[in-house]
């Protein structure tokens, strides 16, 4: 990369793809560096624009996607019956998977992001210092923003949507499990974005397959103003590790249900159900049950064969384990990993605790930090349990699979993040802008 090229300068700014060339060094660019460029070019031209511009490119996009559905679903096909032939497995398959219905939906959350309101501009606070000087803090974009994730094509759109929204360009970097998707999609988002009258160039795939063109990404410090990784532990990691650019740190969700002594069965059996397998193959759906143990005479052998039902193989501890027999469940004795692992699939880890603390104890010491759930009818229960729980978020009496920009009202999120700084939890359009302060004076001096 060249980064000595300082982005600041206009006669490092590059034209877009169909303007006139610009001057070196420009030329001599790598694609990924190049492609940084034209964002950053981009993300000037949109961080000053009205609401209504940024919304009717939305409203585009969302027309585009219902209109080119076929082109999409065709391309993805290509990704899938890849797929199939590595032998991946089909929670890998379903996050890569888009149908016309999957299309529609997509283009819907594309709709509610233009329905919310523009976090640009908003005063986050201000006043009147006792010199008369009118202090404003305002939030204004981030600039660039980077997405790293896996095999989720739907992201494509969601990210470039949100970025849009709040003011940003974004730069994309699919997993190559699903290149012809997002290339036939960040192909149709490029076209509707145009089309509306904003720099195509807000939108781009970030060129090349290799890992060598996200590791340049992730040193593109100075062009990238943040990066988002959207996928599995070892992606994160890798990007939290090796990345220059500053990171916000999407996590792995190791989520637990506990149902505690005072628990409504019929609902916490419907609750566990809901979590884990409504659709284990994503980042709010539950890992982990931890289980009273005043409780675990009644609920467990419910639970068990409604897990079983479900479908789901249960790694269960030794009093989980002594359950077993008479069910219909596949139960397997746990070993020390599957209390820290994110299955995405149809299993599920449990455990019978002494104690609400001994529960907490558990979820601290295995917890990803997303999302954590109790039953209970206990409003003391419900109160110790959110105070001492540290995640993201804390359910109480209801599915971990809340834990969603959607869900929450947010429109469609960029992620979900895990750390502590700038952003956590689900990441909605405040979170994807930064703030700055607007000093007026009248000729003050200090």
């Amino acid at each position: 990369m060249t980064s000595s090229h300082s982005p600041a300068s206009s006669a490092s700014q590059p034209a877009s793809e169909s303007g006139s060339p610009s001057v070196t060094p420009y030329d001599d660019m790598t694609p990924v560096t190049r492609a940084a460029y034209r964002a950053r070019a981009a993300a000037a031209e949109i961080a000053p624009l009205p609401r209504a511009a940024k919304d009717d490119a939305l409203l585009a996009i969302a027309d585009a996607l219902e209109v080119r559905t076929s082109e999409i679903v065709e391309a993805n096909a290509e990704d899938v019956a890849r797929a199939r032939e590595a032998g991946t497995s089909e929670s890998i398959i379903d996050r890569l998977t888009l149908t016309p219905e999957r299309v529609r939906a997509i283009a819907a959350d594309v709709r509610d992001v233009a329905a919310l309101p523009d976090p640009v501009g908003e005063v986050v606070r201000g006043s009147t210092l006792p010199n008369g000087i009118d202090l404003r803090q305002v939030r204004v974009p981030l600039g660039v923003v980077g997405i790293i994730y896996e095999a989720r094509p739907n992201v494509t759109v969601d990210a470039a949507a949100l970025c849009l929204k709040s003011g940003n360009a974004v730069l994309l970097r699919g997993s190559s499990s699903a290149y012809s998707s997002n290339t036939a999609l960040v192909r149709v988002l490029r076209d509707a974005v145009g089309g509306a009258g904003l720099p195509a160039d807000a939108v781009q795939l970030v060129p090349g397959e290799s890992r060598d063109s996200v590791r340049e990404l992730m040193r593109a410090r100075g062009l990238v103003d943040v990066l988002i990784p959207r996928g599995g532990a070892s992606l994160i990691r890798t990007v939290v590790e090796e990345s220059t650019v500053p990171v916000i740190e999407t996590g792995t969700g190791n989520c637990h249900v506990y149902v505690d002594a005072q628990a409504d069965i019929d609902m916490a059996v419907d609750i566990l159900i809901n979590s884990k397998a409504q659709r284990p193959s994503v980042c709010n759906a539950a890992e982990t049950l931890l289980v009273h143990q005043d409780i675990a005479d009644t609920f467990l052998p419910r639970a068990l064969d409604a897990l079983a039902e479900a479908g789901v193989t249960v790694h269960g501890d030794e009093r989980v384990v002594a359950y077993a027999d008479g069910s219909k469940a596949t139960v397997v004795a746990a070993t020390a990993e599957d209390w820290e692992t994110e299955y995405l699939s149809y299993d599920i880890a449990a455990a019978v605790v002494d104690s609400l603390d001994a529960a907490v104890a558990h979820i601290r010491l295995w917890t990803s930090g997303h999302t954590e759930a109790i039953v209970t009818t206990s409003q003391a229960a419900a109160r110790r349990f959110t105070q001492l729980v540290d995640s993201t978020t804390v359910a109480v009496n209801a599915s971990t699979r809340f834990t969603d920009g959607g869900q929450f009202g947010f429109g469609a999120e960029i992620g979900i993040s895990t750390q502590k700084l700038h952003a956590r939890g689900p990441m909605g359009l405040p979170e994807l802008t930064s703030t700055k302060y607007i000093v007026t004076g009248d000729g003050h001096t200090r």
